[in-house]
This record gives C-alpha cells, structure tokens and sequence, in this order.
C-alpha cells in the first residue's frame, strides 16, 4: 500500500524556519519536498558518528515535529525508514531507540585502527599516567587506593536518601553555602573530634570534591602567599607531586625512614611548606612517631613553617592502634584533609579541608570561584549516614573485610616470592614489597601488565634513587584472585630475572 505523502502542505505551516536543539537540526537547509528523505539522511549520519550512540532514544515524534514546525507525518516517516533499515526499533511506549549503526567505510576503518590503551611503563610517567593505567586491560587489578567497592551500603544509602529527599526543604535545591551544607560540616567536626581527636567547629570545615581538590585549593591559596615550593615525602604519592605540579609549584623531596619524614632533612631544605601523610605514610606504609611529631612541631614553631596533613587510611587499621592527626597538636599551623574516598568509594567525590586561621578566609574564596560548592544531596546522605551510626558500622565491617584481603595477600607473597620484603601492613589498603635483586621494577610492572595482572612500580613514588619494588593494593580484590595475582607475579619476575628464581 502506498505511503501518504505528508510533505506537501510542510513549508506552508508557517513562513518562518524552525530548528531544535536536538541535533541542531534546521529545516531551512531541507530541499522543498524532501523534508522526510532530509530528515532521515541527518539522523542515519548521526547515527554514524556517533551523536546518536547505540541504545539512545530519540525524541517522540509529536514533540520533534512541533519543535521542527512540520507535520508528524514527515517524523513517522523518518523513523519508519530507519526502522525498515534496521537501524531504529520502536518499543511501545518506551519509545524508539537506536539499535544499529550503519555500516561506513570510514567509520569502519576508524574502529579497526583503535588500540586497547596500554601503561608505558619505560617512560617517564605522564600527567595521564593513572588514566592510562586504569583503562588497561588485566584480569587482576592490584593497584592500591581504592577499597572494596562492592561493599558499598547501597540499602543504607538509598534508605538515608529517601529520608531526606522527604524532609528536605525546595530551597536546599538552590544555592548554597560555597564552603557545603551546615549539617555536613556539623558532622564532619563530630566524626573527626570522636574518630580523629580532632576539635574544630562546623565553621572551620570546608566540604571538596577529595582530597585532590583540597590540594588545589592550598596550592591556590599558598601560591597567592608567594610560595614556590612545598617538599613533600619521598617516597611519596606522585598523584600529590603531579597536582602540586600542575600548579607550578616544586615538589623538593624529604626521606622517609622507618619513623617516618626526616624532619632534620626538612629543616636543610629550606622549604616552609610541607605535605605529608603521617598516619599511614603513602607508599611505605610507616607511621610518623611520637619524637618526629614533636619534632615537626617545633619546626613549624621555629620556622613559621606550614603542614599540609592527608590523613590518608586513617580509619583502616589492623595490628596497630589509632595514632592521632598531627593536626590535633598544632592547628594554627595545619591544613588538613580527608575524604570518604577509602571508607565508601572514590566516585562519591566527597572529602573535606580544615585551613589554620591565617588561611581560612583565602580557602573559602578559592573555593567559591572554583565551583560555588559541593553537590548538596550527598551531603546531606552522608549526614545522615553519620549522625545515624551506619557510616561506623560500614567501616567496622570493611576493616574486618579488608584484614582477610590482607591477610590474602601476605600469604601469597610468603609463599609464592619468598625473597620479597613486605612493608606497611599494620594498616592502610595496600602495601608495598621491595627487592635486593638489581632489576627496574617499571620492568616488574610491565611483564605483570603482560601477565595480566596491575600493580604500580615503586619508583613511579621515587623522586630520589631507591630499591625495586612494587605498591600492591588487595582491599578491592577477593582472596582468591590475590593469590592469582601473586602466583602470576612470580611468573613476571622470572620473566625480569630469568635463572635467578
């Protein structure tokens, strides 16, 4: 049967030409007559390059054809020749969807030439380096910083969710205060004062986006000061190096032995700022102690010096009691920042930063202008998560998770590379194990990457000459493919150092 032709009173709807900010779309560029062959034509190419991926929906036709200004007879008949083409498919009152792309010589030959992305680790690591690292292809992640991300309280989050979408006001949905939302900040002086001994006033609370916005902020801030340079630990996070970096800001390395940073070493270096992990030192693993805090203290004092404290796996301990934030015995002199990245999940992009007073003011400016504040509903279920218990009850269960992970981990290490030197397990979600042998651990890394396995090559936290080894995380992977892992690790290090294992 005959399709109607729905073209030939279009133009006369209206003497004015009409478009959509679906696809841009402009009917003025239409040939006349040939709105629907047109019309077809746009969306197969969109389909092709991607604006319309496979799986989306396109627009109802009544509400394409008004926004076009044309009869919906010319949008069913585009549809209609997609559908027939196999490249559109309609379901009932979900609507219509796209379902297959058109086969393109060109758009072909591009996705042949795609490569997997792979780590180069024979170079010198990137600004992209951890991008590149997580997008490559493994059967076992044992990278470090990330917890067990399956054990995330979904039910908990949706029910203190659902509370407060309940109560919460319509203004909270406007606006808000640049620094995050009063009750959030209320409770993170709580959570700190009873988990991290630290006292401090909503008012002093600052809510970010991690740990890594934070570092921005006081780079922002002390850069504005006149301040060039902030030492930081060594080994260290080449994350934190890489984001001081992008700043303009040198990074001068200061030694961490087994007490922790080597405060007579950041006293000859003449830095005033300094960025450290006291807590769970990153990579190493080791707490500062009581005499280097005292010391780091009096350098502060002496030197009017500036502490960047990450309270970085605080809450994750094992074999070891809770040490207190540094924060806790010099606040006029200490940014501090934490996140709910380790106890729940990085993607929730949630952390917090309390400035000395000297800085408070400057923080909350830089924040302001960097994004007007945090997003308020997380905030507001993470409150509630707080005030209720069930963020306490999480992390007693994830450190009970995490310590069989661990434990995992060292057994397969133990009897899989017995001539491994284990470090900084007493706490944290990683830890790192070095060697005597004389091989490049970027080596190590890269035959692991080959084997399937991913971990992290300890000279990439190295800016001073060091020993190989590798930062193993376990808290995301289950006991059994731990052991994997480990056992493919020693199939990778024979590969580095054949006939010595």
């Amino acid at each position: 049967m005959p399709r109607s032709n729905p073209e030939a009173s279009d133009r006369s709807k209206t003497e004015t030409d009409f478009g959509t900010d679906f696809l841009q779309l402009d009917v003025s560029l239409a040939p006349l007559g040939g709105l629907a062959g047109w019309l077809t034509e746009q969306l197969r190419a969109a389909i092709a390059d991607g604006r319309l991926p496979m799986g989306s929906r396109v627009p109802p036709g009544r509400v394409l054809a008004d926004e076009l200004r044309v009869s919906r007879g010319v949008v069913t008949e585009a549809y209609q020749r997609l559908i027939e083409d196999g490249q559109l498919a309609g379901r009932g009152r979900a609507g219509t969807f796209v379902v297959a792309a058109p086969i393109s010589p060109g758009i072909s030959g591009q996705a042949s030439e795609r490569k997997v992305p792979r780590t180069d680790f024979a170079a010198a690591p990137g600004h992209d380096v951890f991008d590149a690292l997580r997008a490559s292809p493994a059967r076992i992640d044992l990278t470090p910083g990330v917890p067990d991300l399956a054990a995330f309280p979904r039910s908990a989050w949706l029910r203190a969710e659902r509370r407060v979408l309940d109560a919460l006001d319509p203004a909270a949905f406007g606006y808000g205060d640049p620094r995050g939302a009063p009750p959030f900040r209320r409770a993170v002086a709580d959570w700190l004062a009873r988990n991290r001994g630290i006292r401090v006033e909503a008012e002093d609370v600052v809510i970010v986006t991690g740990v890594a916005q934070a570092l921005d902020l006081v780079s922002r801030v002390l850069l504005d000061d006149g301040i060039e340079e902030i030492a930081v630990e060594d080994p260290g996070s080449l994350g934190v190096r890489q984001h001081l970096a992008s700043r303009r800001l040198r990074t001068p390395p200061i030694p961490v032995d087994q007490a922790g940073l080597r405060v007579d070493a950041l006293r000859e270096s003449g830095a005033s700022v300094v960025a450290l992990t006291p807590a769970h030192q990153f990579p190493t693993g080791v707490v500062l102690d009581g005499r280097r805090r005292r010391e780091l203290v009096k350098w502060a004092q002496d030197e009017g010096g500036l502490i960047l404290e990450d309270d970085y796996d605080a809450e994750h301990r094992y074999d070891r009691p809770p040490v207190p934030a540094v924060h806790a015995l010099l606040p006029e002199r200490v940014f501090y920042t934490g996140s709910v990245s380790k106890t729940l999940a990085p993607a929730l992009r949630v952390g917090w930063l309390i400035a000395p007073p000297s800085h408070r003011e400057a923080v909350v400016i830089a924040k302001r202008y960097a994004d007007l504040g945090n997003a308020v509903l997380p905030q507001l279920v993470l409150t509630e998560l707080m005030e209720c218990g069930e963020l306490e009850r999480h992390l007693r269960m994830l450190r009970r998770r995490h310590r069989r992970r661990r434990d995992a981990m060292i057994e397969a290490i133990r009897t899989q590379l017995p001539q491994a030197r284990i470090h900084g397990a007493a706490a944290g979600l990683h830890l790192t194990i070095t060697f005597d042998a004389g091989f490049r651990d970027t080596d190590l890394a890269a035959a692991a990457l080959e084997h399937g396995v991913k971990t992290q090559p300890l000279s990439w936290h190295h800016q001073l000459s060091s020993e190989p080894g590798l930062v193993l995380g376990y808290a995301a992977s289950p006991p059994a493919d731990t052991a994997r892992g480990i056992a493919l690790l020693r199939k990778a290090l024979r590969q580095v150092l054949p006939g010595q294992l």
